[in-house]
């Protein structure tokens, strides 16, 4: 008797009271523990079912093949006959999972690329709409106070929100404007007045600059520092890195005062805001931050804006201290109160791809000028948000921008080096290129006299300031000390005492006067 599962001799046989089928006692326990039923009959089936069989013990005979060599080839034939059969068997399997598995694989690519499709038509959709809130009449999205409804803690209107929950932006007031204009007279009227002061650093000065100090001040794993501001009345110095931290540095102690940490990518753009001790962060997250200064030093955010769809690259603070404009790869550029942190508008052009890669604005507050990605720079009325220039010429980004103290000459670096606009004529009037073709003038900066220029590609140089009919003369040249052959930002100290440069390393540089120069120079220097 043979068992019904195996088809061998049982060395242990049972049968089933059911059935009558013989089995092997170990397999028909573990069928019965798995399925409950009969492997043969399909009947329900227990170990109570099952029944001993009394057997003698027996040898197993030989197969007959096992007997003679012919038989024992004949046996290792039929055994690779069937492992063949069976590798056969898994490479077709194998054959099929790959088809499944490329076609699953175009079926993703297919997915990717309809959801980047459908993004750029909903980023398309968005700038449209923001095109169509901006030509509403601001008196559409203001309402009585009767009509008044709470949103996060504030009284708000309720038309200043669309039926999908995006806020109508309600545009320069006409108070705005005013204010605007009214300082505009102010320092127009000052600057006619306004003397280079007594304490300005002397050429004589400048050309002994030498660095005098390195700090480093971001992490070593994100090297980096694109963006360097220095408070105008307090010893600070702000950097952004690629680390995307902000760094706030006391120069006079040597000490970091605090790091600011929050933006998800680097930081782009950082500006101080003497009025109520405010900062401001843009970064490649698409976000800007407003920081409050603390009492014990430290800053916390106050606000967080994301009015943006792409990198915001520039941060520029008006003369008032109570708004700022923010400018973006998502080709548009927003004006914030900077008390509420409200966008209270949003300019962008419909036609053209490019996005806006530097911003700054004018000494006296109702110019704003922007550069882009497409070499272009703009010249914008800052009351009614109209283009009213346009200046061409670059070669690659406008990656920095500076108007000078005196109200008329704009400096712009790019690419192809820097070219000097003359806002009277509207005309470019001279052009430096001091580096190679492939390397881009990253920073531009005039210092608060309007004195002196300097520039920054694979190096810091320093120019004297003319006008446009005399020459321009170069009176210091600082090496790039990082290694990286790239600085990234410079920015001068107050009355130009030292020149404070950022580069592709995580140090804060500060050239200037050397320590050990003989303290009579120095006082000379000082006037």
């Amino acid at each position: 008797m043979i068992c019904a599962i195996s088809g061998e001799v049982p060395e242990e046989p049972v049968i089933s009271r059911k059935s009558g089928l013989l089995y092997e006692r170990r397999l028909i326990e573990r069928h019965i523990a798995d399925y409950g039923k009969c492997p043969v009959t399909k009947e329900e089936l227990t170990m109570e079912d099952i029944l001993p069989v009394k057997t003698n013990k027996i040898v197993k005979p030989r197969p007959l093949q096992a007997a003679s060599i012919p038989g024992l080839l004949g046996m290792f034939q039929n055994e690779w006959d069937a492992l063949m059969l069976s590798n056969f068997a898994l490479e077709q399997q194998l054959h099929t999972a790959r088809q499944e598995l490329s076609h699953a694989l175009y079926q993703h690519d297919a997915a990717c690329r309809v959801i980047a499709r459908l993004k750029k038509e909903r980023d398309e959709a968005r700038m449209l709409l923001a095109q169509a809130e901006r030509q509403i009449p601001s008196s559409a999205a203001v309402t009585v106070n009767d009509n008044a409804v709470v949103s996060n803690g504030k009284r708000v209107a309720k038309d200043e929100f669309c039926p999908d929950g995006k806020r109508i932006r309600s545009g320069i007031t006409s108070a705005i404007i005013t204010e605007l204009t009214e300082c505009n007279a102010m320092l127009s009227g000052q600057r006619k007045k306004r003397q280079v002061p007594q304490t300005l650093s002397s050429i004589d000065a400048l050309e002994r600059y030498t660095q005098v100090s390195s700090h480093p001040l971001h992490r070593t794993n994100k090297p980096g520092i694109v963006a360097v501001d220095i408070h105008p009345s307090k010893d600070l110095i702000a950097t952004g890195g690629i680390d995307s931290n902000a760094v706030l540095f006391n120069l006079s102690s040597g000490q970091i005062l605090c790091t600011l940490t929050g933006h998800s990518k680097k930081v782009t753009s950082v500006k101080f805001v003497p009025k109520d001790d405010l900062f401001v962060t843009a970064s490649g997250d698409k976000t800007v931050r407003v920081w409050q200064g603390m009492d014990d030093g430290n800053y916390s955010c106050r606000h967080i804006l994301n009015d943006h769809t792409a990198d915001v690259q520039a941060v520029t603070i008006h003369a008032t201290h109570k708004y700022f404009v923010t400018a973006s790869l998502d080709n548009t550029w927003c004006f914030y109160d900077l008390a509420t942190g409200t966008c209270l508008t949003q300019v962008g052009e419909q036609s053209g791809q490019e996005g806006y890669t530097s911003a700054a604005f004018h000494p006296d507050g109702l110019i704003l000028g922007t550069g882009t990605s497409e070499a272009l720079v703009r010249i914008w009325d800052v009351k009614s948000q109209s283009n009213v220039a346009k200046f061409d010429g670059h070669m690659g980004s406008v990656t920095a921008m500076s108007f000078s103290e005196n109200g008329y000459f704009l400096a712009t670096a790019a690419l192809d080096g820097v070219k000097l606009w003359d806002l009277r004529k509207l005309k470019n009037f001279r052009s430096f290129a001091p580096y190679d073709s492939n390397t881009s003038t990253n920073a531009v900066e005039f210092d608060d006299s309007g004195s002196y220029l300097a520039i920054a590609g694979s190096d810091v140089r320093v120019y004297q300031v003319a006008n446009v009919k005399m020459e321009w003369n170069l009176i210091k040249s600082f090496p790039d000390l990082s290694g990286t052959g790239k600085v990234t930002s410079v920015k001068f100290g107050e009355d130009a005492k030292y020149v404070a440069v950022g580069s592709m390393d995580r140090n804060l540089r500060i050239f200037g006067l050397p320590q050990n120069e003989p303290e009579e120079l120095r006082s000379i220097d000082g006037h």
